[in-house]
């Protein structure tokens, strides 16, 4: 019997994963500096960073949670969390708690002791009566600093369908940038049985000398067996109270362990592109971060942002289109190649292969070319600019140029190996506003 076009078998597995869904609590750890983007991060976290024009890099993960189904999420927050707490509280307050549905912000409490969050497994044991509150049957972790779209239900079946204790996302990267990572071993069946984390040697995949298979710090566990591991790994004075380091290394040579393979999950892959990759980026440099949104402004970016059915969710401001005025030989406001949000102002000016944030103001005779410009900023007539990230709320001096001379500018910002330049405020000698 079929209902429509739709199969008892497949209404059967809808009804499966909805189940596993509803019966998983997500935590999202998103308390780290991300030190490697330097002052991008001096007054912000890095899941806070703005990324693609108008979201935030958290805003991902979250939306890879309620796209999933997954709708009990807690955000572990630490380090200068005001402007990620302020995000979280415009954008994404349209969960309905009347339906079990929320956010839970979870600041470090010094609850269960008097520490800080001391790791990635510290950060979710001082935050395990906030689990148990919830009586999960799985409990997602999550970190709320990367770009990918990812169905997690589909995690979520295999884990159940493995009788595994934990599973863990991985996806293949160059055997050069493994060390980045914690690397994996997996037997035929995919069971994990080696775990090594940020190895110095890492170790290739069979047959494919120059990969590796790394963590993608994506896990599922049983509720009650992550319960007893956080619990012993905390009584454990020899730990440093990680995933990672810690807690995986253990539990993997003594319980059922999975890998996941991201190509089986990853939103938005192209069955008719023969071996294309799933995309997935850290952003956590300040030239990949640069490299990432960069590519947004392709033809046809490997990322899609448009995709109706996987939307990425955010704060919306209510703000007016986008507008170019003035058409004259010299002075033409015009972007090509670019992205350009709501609020903006390209006033008699030229805006090339750039992603424009919203409530900047371009003046005339100005040039911007292969830029990522936050919000609030105002780049002022015939300035020159390129290769920089402009971070929010800076004023550019008329005339001022950046991007054609990399020992002038170091003097007075910084600038990447691959020679991308950051601005911030405090290198103008402008006073910031440190709510980002």
């Amino acid at each position: 019997m079929q209902s429509g076009n739709i199969t008892e078998q497949q209404m059967s597995d809808t009804r499966f994963v909805s189940h596993l869904t509803r019966a998983t609590f997500a935590m999202v750890l998103a308390g780290g500096r991300g030190s490697r983007l330097l002052q991008l991060t001096d007054w912000r976290a890095k899941p806070a960073v703005p990324f693609g024009g108008k979201f935030r890099v958290i805003d991902f993960t979250l939306s890879n949670c309620v796209n999933s189904g997954i709708r009990r999420i807690g955000v572990a927050t630490q380090y200068k969390a005001q402007s990620l707490i302020h995000h979280l509280q415009h954008g994404w307050s349209f969960l309905d708690g009347r339906f079990d549905e929320f956010i839970d912000l979870l600041p470090a409490q010094q609850q269960v002791t008097e520490n800080w969050y001391r790791g990635t497994a510290d950060a979710v044991f001082q935050n395990l009566d906030v689990l148990r509150r919830n009586r999960p049957k799985y409990v997602m972790i999550l970190s709320g600093d990367h770009v990918y779209k990812m169905d997690y239900s589909r995690m979520l079946a295999q884990h159940v369908e493995n009788q595994a204790e934990l599973s863990v996302a991985c996806m293949d990267v160059p055997l050069a940038e493994a060390s980045s990572f914690g690397v994996m071993g997996v037997d035929a069946g995919q069971r994990v049985i080696s775990f090594a984390e940020k190895p110095e040697h890492p170790e290739a995949i069979p047959g494919r000398p120059d990969h590796a298979l790394v963590s993608m710090g994506v896990y599922v566990f049983n509720a009650e067996f992550l319960y007893e591991q956080l619990i012993r790994d905390s009584d454990d004075p020899k730990s440093s109270h990680d995933f990672g380091k810690d807690l995986i290394p253990y539990v993997m040579q003594r319980y059922r362990v999975f890998a996941h393979r991201f190509a089986d999950s990853c939103v938005g892959m192209n069955p008719d592109v023969p071996d294309e990759k799933p995309y997935w980026r850290d952003v956590g440099t300040i030239d990949a971060y640069w490299e990432a949104n960069m590519e947004l402004t392709k033809v046809t970016p490997d990322l899609n942002i448009y995709d109706e059915e996987w939307p990425i969710w955010t704060y919306q401001e209510q703000l007016p289109p986008a507008k170019f005025v003035f058409d004259d030989d010299g002075r033409r406001g015009m972007a090509v190649d670019s992205l350009v949000s709501g609020g903006n102002i390209i006033s008699g000016a030229e805006v090339r292969r750039s992603m424009l944030f919203s409530r900047v103001r371009v003046h005339s005779y100005a040039t911007v070319e292969d830029a990522v410009v936050l919000p609030k900023v105002d780049i002022g007539r015939g300035a020159r600019l390129r290769r920089v990230i402009i971070d929010k709320h800076c004023r550019i001096p008329a005339g001022l140029r950046v991007g054609y001379d990399a020992e002038e500018d170091r003097k007075r910002f910084h600038v990447t190996e691959k020679g991308i330049t950051l601005i911030t405020p405090e290198m103008l000698g402008q006073q910031a506003h440190h709510i980002r």
